[in-house]
């Protein structure tokens, strides 16, 4: 049985944009009235292939948001990628989140909708069909949309798991 490597990347602090995928304001009831709170979804990506999500809480909007960035920071991973695209069709899911992400032909762009578009243009994947397919609360699409991402296999991989020639894999 191969080795399974880890596609967990170091965070480097190399041109990491942040993309805010949801802000929801949460009330705790006190006796002096409502206090109110913020949890920030935000996933963080260098456009090459690293992508990686994190959730932080806070009493205001700024905070919540950079600490979500720190918290994604810490869960970086790299993906395969491919002319732009993803090497093949992968499910992935998380909680009720079920995605499906499948490649697509150049020129087709990013088909996703809410917080799958958000994870996939931030991993820099340029062609993709995309589709939601359980629930949709953003906390589990994002989720989910990284356990497929994680799980891409790039041709090299599978011909080494299989013990064959990548000429044997592609020829059959």
């Amino acid at each position: 049985m191969a080795k399974k490597t880890s596609n967990r990347v170091k965070p480097a602090e190399t041109e990491l944009k942040e993309k805010l995928v949801n802000l929801n304001r949460v009330a705790k009831v006190t006796k002096g009235g409502r206090t109110f709170s913020f949890a920030a979804i935000v996933v963080v990506g260098d456009g090459q292939g690293t992508v990686g999500h994190g959730l932080g809480k806070a009493r205001d909007v700024s905070e919540a948001i950079s600490k979500a960035v720190d918290d994604a920071k810490k869960n970086l991973i790299r993906i395969p990628l491919h002319k732009g695209t993803i090497p093949h069709e992968q499910k992935g899911k998380y909680g009720a989140g079920r995605v499906l992400i499948k490649p697509a032909a150049d020129g087709t762009g990013v088909i996703a909708g809410g917080a799958m578009r958000a994870v996939l243009e931030i991993a820099g994947v340029h062609n993709v069909l995309a589709k939601s397919m359980g629930s949709s609360n953003p906390h589990n699409v994002v989720k989910a949309t990284v356990d497929a991402l994680a799980k891409l296999r790039t041709p090299m991989d599978v011909s080494r798991q299989r013990n064959i020639s990548m000429e044997k894999l592609f020829n059959g």
